[in-house]
């Protein structure tokens, strides 16, 4: 609204805002902000460069070793808001047994990603699939259902790294049991073997939990000595 002055201007004032007006104001610009973030969807376009990661596979099952490599998007670079997400998921190997369903299968996982939304089940959903012709036992002594589902743990180290899981293992309290378990453990044991720190004994039977060969029994009671799963509570 405009206003006349007809008469000579003799002082002037800075007018101040009210604190009702300066929220108000505040309001205004975090809204006009979350409009400016970017989410992802179907119709981002792909840019013309991509960080990537590249995690290696080699199981008794093959051969050959795959090589996993999925690469993000950053959005909203450079702001507060700014996000890495996984874009597409490429898997490469010499062995030509796999093709079709690796092809298949990083093409579907490829669109879910770019789908947004939350993503992350897909890790539980590939390491729910079991090999009829049995699984595996890695390094440390977990177990792996099948060749999918080992695409399905790098899957999580990738979302892991990137932030967009977070870390669920044993917290403080649970480590110190751990702890207090194995040294009792291994002091009932007249002969020990020298091991590595990071293995379990070799009468450990599989956890159901975390899938590891870690569970003993002490005091009539079945204990995991990498997760903290007990039967006695």
């Amino acid at each position: 609204m405009a206003i006349k002055i007809d008469k000579k201007i003799v002082d002037y004032d800075v007018g101040k805002v009210s604190e009702k007006q300066s929220s108000e104001n505040h309001r205004n610009r975090r809204a006009s902000d979350n409009n400016n973030v970017v989410q992802m969807h179907e119709q981002l376009e792909r840019p013309e460069m991509l960080v990537g990661s590249t995690y290696k596979i080699k199981t008794p099952l093959t051969e050959h070793a795959l090589y996993v490599t999925i690469n993000d998007i950053i959005l909203n670079a450079g702001t507060e808001h700014e996000l890495r997400r996984p874009f597409e998921i490429f898997i490469n190997s010499k062995n030509m047994d796999h093709f079709q369903w690796i092809v298949a299968l990083t093409r579907i996982i490829s669109a879910v990603f770019r789908k947004g939304g939350d993503v992350t089940f897909m890790v539980e959903e590939l390491r729910s699939v079991f090999d009829p012709r049995g699984g595996y036992f890695k390094k440390g002594g977990k177990f792996t259902p099948s060749l999918v589902a080992e695409i399905g743990d790098v899957l999580d180290r990738h979302m892991r790294m990137i932030g967009l899981l977070k870390d669920d293992g044993p917290d403080e309290q649970q480590r110190e049991f751990i702890k207090d378990k194995r040294t009792e453990y291994e002091s009932t044991l007249k002969q020990m073997e020298k091991t590595a720190p990071d293995e379990f004994p070799g009468n450990a039977e599989l956890c159901n939990k975390c899938h590891t060969k870690a569970v003993i029994q002490l005091d009539n009671c079945l204990t995991c000595l990498n997760c903290g799963e007990s039967k006695c509570g």
